[in-house]
Parts: C-alpha cells; structure tokens; sequence
C-alpha cells in the first residue's frame, strides 16, 4: 500500500520549494508535578520566586498546586525550543532544590496522599479556580496528575502561500490553509498509536495511583504496577481521556466549531478546554477558540499524547523532536482519506490496541484485515525514508533518526517504555524516578550558570536573562555580538548592554568611571584615597620616567580600559626595558597611559548596586600550583582543562593566558615557563587579580568590615553611579578603614556579576536578580 501523494511530491520539486517545508514555528509545554525528598507529592504553594502564576509567560501551574507546567516561546526551529526548554528545567530545578524540592520525571505521578489532600492549583480568578474544581469532581484529582509535553507546531506562513499557488489558488486562502491543518490532523489522528509507542514512556505506576486501576495491574513487589505489554498509563483507560469518546467533525473548521459548540450545549464538555483530543486544532489568541477558528482560521496544531521521557533531562530528546516533525511532514505528504466518526472509532481502536497489546499487536480498519501494527509501522517508516530521499536528500541526520525508529519497532526491548520498566524492576517505580529526578537536579545545578542556547553571549548576560525568565520577564536579543537586549513586563521596557549597562546610569557618568583620570580627580576631591602618579601621552615621555621611579612599586595601565587589559604591576626590582615593554603594551590598548604608585595589600572588588555593595570579591592574580613533575607550562594547560574555564567571559572564570604580561612577570620573579616548580608551591602568573586574566574569585563579602562598604557607596555616589564596581587595595579588611590603610585604584562602569553568582570560592550573592530589582522598581532608584 503507496501511502505518499507522489504526484503532490512532485509539484513541490517542479517548484523547488524542497528545503522551505523543513521551516515552521515550534513551540512546547512541558508539565512535571514537584516531590519532595522523599518521592512524594510536594504539598506546598507555588515557588513565590516565579511570580504571579497567571502572568508568567514561562512557569505557570497546571490542575495542581503541585503541579508545573514550562512553557517555551515559539521559535523557528525545533533546536531553539529545545534549549530553552531545557533553561527553564535548570531555572526551575534549581529554585526548587533551594527547598528540598525537584521535578518527577515521569508522567506518571509520585506517591500520592489522599484524594482529597492533593492540592488544585489556587489561581485568584474565580472561573479558573471553578473549572479546576468542577474537573477535581469529574475526573478525580489523581488523574488529574498524569503529566506529558505539548508539542506545538505551524507551517511557515510563505511556505504554505507558496503550496497555495502551487494548488492553484483557485480556493481563499483561508480555507486552504484550514484545509491544511485538517488534513494532518485527521492523518495525525489515524496514525497516532505509531507515535504513542515511539515516545510512550510511563509504564509502571506507584500503590497510591487511582484504585481501579491499581487492582487490575500486575506487580511482583506491592508497590509498582504495570500492564503487562502497556507503554504509557498517561494514553491508557486509566489515562487522561474524556469519559466517553467525543468525536466531531474533522472535515472543515465550519463543522469541527458546530460539533464542538453542540457538545458543550448538551453538558458533555464543561468547554472546549475539555475536549482532550490528542491532536488539537488551535487559534492564534485562544481567548474565544471556537469563535476565532471561525473569523482567522487555524493558527497551529497541538500535539498532546507525549509522554515524559525519564531517560531524558528534558524529559524529551532532540531526536525525537525530530522525528516528530519528521511524522507531521508526512501526515502532510500522505495521500488523504475520509475521516469519518467510524474512521474515527477505529483510530481510537488502535490507539488501545497499542496500549493493550503493544506493537505486536493486529490494526484494525474497515475490512477487518487485521494487519499487524509492526509491519504498518515499518512500511510508514520506509515511506518517511522516501520521503527523506526525495526531497531532504543531504539531511543525513533524520535518516539516522528514521533507522533508529525502525530498530526499536523490530525490536520492543529497544524502547523508551522497556527500557524504563527493565530499570524500574531492578529497583522500584519510586525509587528509580526519584534517583533520576535528583541527578537531573544535579546536572541542572552543575550547569546553572549557563542559559541553554544562548552560551554564545557573555555569561553575566546570560545570567541576567535567566533571572528575567525566571521572574516572567520576556526579552529579545537585539545585537547578539554586543550582548544588547529588551527586558519587557507588561508596558515597561529596559534596554541593557552586557547585563550591567543600563538606563540606571548617565552617559556622563559612564564617561567619569571610564577615564581614569577624570576618575582620581572625582574621588580626591570627595575625600576617598586614591594612588599617587603621572600621565603620558606619548611612548617617548613615558619611556623617560625610569630614573624618577627606579625601585619604587609601581603600577602601568591604559588611561581607559576594562577587564585588566593591557595592565603591568611592578612590586620588585625591574629593568628599564622591562618598563618600557610595560607601556609598550599599555599605549597598543590606549593613547594615555598612567603610571601610578602600588598601593599594599590585596586587592578587593566591591560590586555596588543602588546603595548596597551586593558582593565583595578578592580576586586571586592568575596561579598554578607545582607538582614537582610538571612545568608550569603544562600546569596552566592543565588547570584550564576546568569546564568552568573559558574564553569570552562565557564561563564563571577564564582560562590563563601564556602571553607577554605571564611572561615577564616571571621573568621578574626569576621563572620561566618550562621551570618545574616544587609540590605545594603556589606560582603566580600576574601581579593583577582580574578575572578576565585567570585569577581565581573568593566571595568575601561577610568578611569585610562595614566600614569599606561605606566608601565603596561612597566612591559609587561621587560618580553619580548606580551600577559599578569599585576595586579597593585594602591592608586588612578585619580593621576599619583609616586614610591609610585602604585605597580606590579603580571604578568600573560595566562589572562583570557572574563573578558574583559564580565565585571560585562563596556564596551566589544573586547579583542578576538586584540588577532586575533596580530596573524594574523604579521607584526605588537611589539618584533619580
């Protein structure tokens, strides 16, 4: 039996419009009840960090209060939906690990209390808080619990113009694109037990499920149960399903609104919420549905039967994104068939023939053939190949996917659903689940500082836009290379450059922090102790200044630079040359130089938002520790091996560099780079502690003495800055400050806050979220 509309195939190559079939919008939900440490259903509200449950465009709450439901944005490839799904895994699991809590893994649900001690989700709006309870009394709240991923696609909006030129376009194009999405839908429909046993993955239910269907499974401990060949409870009887099938026309969106409106007339739906079809005709608002199906047409479908996938952090793999689009291409392709309410029957026959029998099992249709579901399945695969071949024939990537589709239907050990009963046997339904909910937190932990799918941005940017999702905030990347994005909520819009540049700051201000000159004469004149030095304005001038600071400690650096660039620090004796290659290397990065007194003590950096110092930082200069073995070459090589270490300020903490600077600090410290240095000893590669140059971080910040804290607001104020960090050479931060023994060397207008969530050493002192706190609460701003 051909199943592919080869004739359509080839009007879409007479047109060449191929490749543009692969584009569309993609879009997912994802829903995961929250446990405690004990594998039990978590009983407590709504995390209060991610705001106002009904706004929140990312992190809402489903039936339950236990229960939540991410929700991506919809974007232009299955990739980026994917990402950031797997964001909003990481900025949930982590609040929630912060209470003891994480996310099941599986859809179907923990350990449950009584009925009547789950929780129904508490929205504040009268009709949304009557439907949960009208649905509590109907289906029952255990039920209720069952959880999966929503998979929402559209076709591209020019590619489906394009196919209704290619039709003839004889037809309004409304009708035609509605037209479409029926026709996918009624195919979806018919095919979709192929689906379920591809990603079905909730084979095993915990004692404490619905008591129905605990007693008619099996177990061989009392505790997890099982049908013997079922591969998803969620898509099951004992599923989340409509008492009674409810079948409506698929024939146009004139019939499909008619059916549905009668239905809710007669009581048999609460509302159109209620139909749970697995696929889903929806309108781009979703305010009225039936009504706006009716004026703009079918905006996208609603692919509802997909499992979670515990094997998978995601709770779904990239692939089998993939190789669901790959599916929906072909509903496309295929030839099209009547979907009559008896098509419809036996759709809904082989959906609990799959449930009940597996793949093994016989197809039923019209003819009462009884075909087997395994060679149906293998003969739609190898259709998809053709398909594949015929018009993606370079994307090897999904033929792979198509052979591995094919491996688990020829062989049902292979998978999802027995690969997670098999585990679950060694162990048990909870305590299986559990081990993985807690490793996905951990994983989720490990990675928090990166934002999924945005690792090309600087990391204090990406840590900005994760508190910004977490609080329900949108935003939108507008210069990817200048980390330049668009914090919106509601009617308010932020601009921000590299996290830390904001309209908090004047320009005037950002001028006075980024000259250092004008930066000394500014703290001098309000009463805060700076280095003494000179300024050069030529290589020639600077280059004659030995003689009056030979032996004297010093520190050379650009008039204007950021992130300890082009900076040289002498505390020893040095050479004339060595002075020279220092402002050598400090005019390539600025057309004046300063030449300043070293200040004693260490180096701290005071991270001053508002009127508080969010975080106190010493910066450990760039250093490997000896082995005795190895040179301190191969130890610089082999500390930068840290994942935590990189380049692009991408990462908590930056790789060392081997360059000139390195170089002729240890050649003032009489080392060089193929030197062995003894166990223990510590060799430092730089007089400066800057991150960006490999130093290490340690949070400092409960240490401190208040009294800095008051000169670095200070320092912070005479700028007129809201956002700055303020680096302070300090004698010791245990004794207050005198006029003596501390000193500002250095404002800086962009501070990296990464730093801050991140240190090598310390407390997350949440610098991302503060910068949120001032921009979007403006009636707290401390200089306006």
């Amino acid at each position: 039996m051909r199943l592919l509309d080869h004739k359509f195939i080839e009007r879409l190559k007479e047109h060449a419009i191929e490749e543009e079939l692969l584009q569309g919008k993609f879009g997912l939900e994802k829903e995961n009840v929250r446990v405690n440490q004990e594998g039990k259903l978590a009983l407590t509200p709504h995390p209060e960090a991610f705001g106002n449950k009904l706004e929140h465009p990312y992190i809402q709450t489903d039936f339950s209060e236990s229960q939540m439901e991410m929700i991506t944005p919809t974007f232009e490839s299955i990739e980026e939906a994917y990402h950031f799904l797997e964001a909003l895994q990481d900025i949930v699991s982590n609040e929630l690990m912060e209470k003891g809590e994480y996310l099941w893994p599986s859809s179907n649900p923990p350990m449950l209390p009584k009925e009547n001690e789950i929780p129904i989700a508490q929205m504040n709006d009268p009709v949304a808080d009557e439907y949960r309870h009208e649905l509590a009394d109907k289906y029952g709240r255990k039920r209720q619990l069952l959880s999966g991923i929503h998979y929402n696609f559209s076709f591209d909006e020019r590619v489906l113009r394009k196919l209704h030129r290619i039709e003839g376009g004889s037809e309004e194009y409304k009708l035609f694109k509605d037209a479409v999405y029926f026709k996918v839908a009624r195919n979806m429909l018919r095919y979709r037990w192929m689906l379920i046993y591809l990603t079905g993955a909730s084979p095993v239910f915990d004692r404490t499920y619905m008591d129905i269907c605990v007693a008619k499974g099996h177990s061989d401990d009392n505790e997890s149960y099982y049908f013997p060949n079922m591969n998803s409870l969620r898509n099951s009887s004992c599923g989340y399903r409509n008492p009674k099938p409810v079948r409506v026309s698929y024939d146009s969106a004139k019939d499909y609104v008619h059916d549905l409106k009668e239905l809710i007339q007669k009581d048999e739906l609460l509302s159109v919420k209620e139909f749970y079809s697995p696929v889903r005709i929806k309108t781009a608002k979703g305010i009225d549905p039936l009504q706006e199906l009716l004026e703009d047409g079918v905006a996208y479908l609603e692919l509802r039967f997909i499992d979670l996938n515990p094997l998978h952090k995601n709770g779904i793999s990239m692939d089998t994104l993939r190789l669901i689009h790959m599916f929906l291409l072909f509903m496309l392709l295929k030839k099209d068939e009547p979907f009559s309410e008896q098509d419809q029957r036996i759709a809904d026959l082989n959906h609990d023939q799959l449930i009940t029998n597996g793949i093994t099992g016989h197809l039923y249709d019209k003819e009462n053939s009884k075909k087997l579901m395994k060679e149906t399945a293998l003969t739609c695969i190898e259709e998809m190949e053709e398909m594949v071949a015929l018009l993606f024939p370079k994307k090897e990537m999904y033929v792979q996917i198509l052979e591995s589709a094919k491996r688990k239907i020829r062989h049902p050990e292979l998978s999802a659903a027995s690969i997670v009963k098999s585990e679950i046997q060694k162990s048990s339904y909870l305590t299986y689940h559990l081990e993985k909910a807690k490793e996905y937190a951990k994983q989720s932990l490990l990675t928090g500082y990166r934002f999924s799918g945005y690792e090309d941005l600087e990391l204090s940017t990406q840590l900005l836009l994760k508190a910004a999702v977490k609080r329900g905030i949108t935003f939108e990347i507008l210069d990817r290379e200048e980390n330049f994005v668009v914090l919106t909520k509601g009617n308010h819009k932020e601009y921000v450059k590299q996290a830390t540049k904001t309209s908090l700051d004047s320009y005037s201000t950002v001028l006075i922090m980024e000259n250092k000159v004008v930066t000394k004469a500014v703290l001098s004149q309000h009463g805060i102790r700076v280095p003494s030095g000179d300024v050069f304005h030529s290589l020639e001038e600077a280059k004659q200044s030995y003689d009056l600071y030979r032996g004297k400690p010093i520190v050379i650096k650009p008039k204007s630079t950021n992130f300890g660039l082009g900076i040289t620090i002498f505390n020893e004796e040095y050479a004339r040359e060595d002075m020279d290659k220092a402002f050598e290397i400090a005019f390539t990065h600025d057309r004046t130089v300063l030449l300043e007194e070293f200040m004693t003590g260490k180096e701290y950096r005071f991270l001053v938002m508002g009127d508080e110092v969010i975080g106190v930082l010493h910066r450990v200069p760039a250093n490997v520790m000896g082995d005795g073995v190895h040179t301190i070459q191969e130890l610089v090589h082999e500390k930068n091996k840290d994942p935590l270490r990189g380049r692009g300020y991408k990462t908590p903490l930056e790789k060392i560099q081997l360059g000139d600077s390195e170089e002729m600090f240890l050649k003032n410290h009489n080392k060089g780079w193929n030197d062995i240095p003894a166990e223990g000893e510590v060799i430092y590669l730089r007089e400066n502690s800057n991150i960006s140059t490999g130093g290490d971080s340690i949070d400092y910040t409960e240490e401190v003495d208040g009294s800095y804290m008051q000169v670095a607001i200070q320092a912070a104020k005479a700028a007129g800055a809201t956002i700055c960090g303020v680096d302070m050479m300090i004698d010791d931060v245990h004794v207050q400050a005198t006029e003596s023994n501390y000193s500002v060397i250095e404002i800086n207008f962009n501070p990296a806050i990464h730093i801050h969530c991140y240190p090598y050493k310390g407390k997350n002192r949440k610098a991302n979220e503060k910068v949120l706190d001032l921009l979007f609460n403006k009636d707290e701003r401390p200089f306006e």
